[in-house]
């Protein structure tokens, strides 16, 4: 089946591109386009698109709210489980706004002048339940991360400490690794790759495989050697 998309930006032209260049694609069927945040809110409860690309900037609601309101917490009855996949996509190149998508629960960030080749790819890494985002960002975000890491600010405790396959899974993806490409370096199968992250998931508490990422480089465990990560977030053993 084809990927439904829901495309959210105040933009014509922006819109029209979006959908000229999914639409061009075999596995890709944008549902619909909208141009602002209360009729994103609308359409995508209405007709429960895998993927969204939202607009930061956008009349009636921002895309961060609306993020906010379609991965919250007390809207998981109403996915049954199945939430939408939500890609930022925008013009402003912002930390704050890059924190606040993936603390969201958005699963990929990209400016506007990225290549279609990569509008794709995260419209497909988005609805398979990886992530993008732009390598520009990535860099950053993850300096960013690292210093924060040597501060000493605490991050997320583990509800039981991660084993040591799960930590070199962690570290993995913390490097941007795709689950096979998680699969290939430390020779196991897909199957196992996505039982490890769905394990490492549960005892953070993570929406999304990006958090697990920010996880890692917030508690330390991405530059760290092998080991299993305790209940502190860093690495033991």
């Amino acid at each position: 089946m084809a990927i439904s998309v829901v495309i959210a930006d105040d933009q014509e032209m922006v819109r029209t591109g979006f959908r000229m260049i999914l639409d061009s694609q075999p596995d890709i069927d944008v549902v619909a386009d909208v141009v602002d945040g209360e009729a994103a809110l609308d359409t995508v409860r209405r007709l429960r698109p895998d993927v969204c690309l939202l607009d930061i900037r956008m009349p009636k609601v921002d895309g961060l709210e609306v993020t906010r309101r379609l991965l919250a917490p007390e809207a998981a009855s109403y996915w049954q489980g199945s939430p939408p996949r939500i890609v930022i996509v925008t013009t402003f190149d912002l930390d704050e706004y890059v924190h606040t998508a993936l603390h969201h629960g958005a699963s990929g960030f990209l400016l506007k002048d990225s290549s279609p080749a990569m509008l794709v790819e995260a419209v497909r890494a988005a609805a398979v339940g990886d992530s993008l985002i732009s390598p520009a960002i990535t860099v950053r975000l993850l300096r960013t991360m690292a210093t924060t890491a040597a501060t000493g600010n605490p991050a997320r405790q583990p509800s039981e400490p991660l084993t040591d396959r799960e930590a070199d899974v962690a570290r993995c993806l913390a490097r941007g690794l795709t689950n096979a490409e998680i699969a290939s370096e430390l020779f196991v199968s897909l199957s196992t790759v996505k039982t490890h992250l769905a394990h490492i998931q549960s005892k953070l508490d993570a929406r999304n495989r990006v958090e697990i990422a920010a996880w890692a480089w917030e508690s330390g465990l991405a530059t760290s050697g092998s080991g299993t990560a305790g209940p502190s977030g860093g690495a033991g053993g």
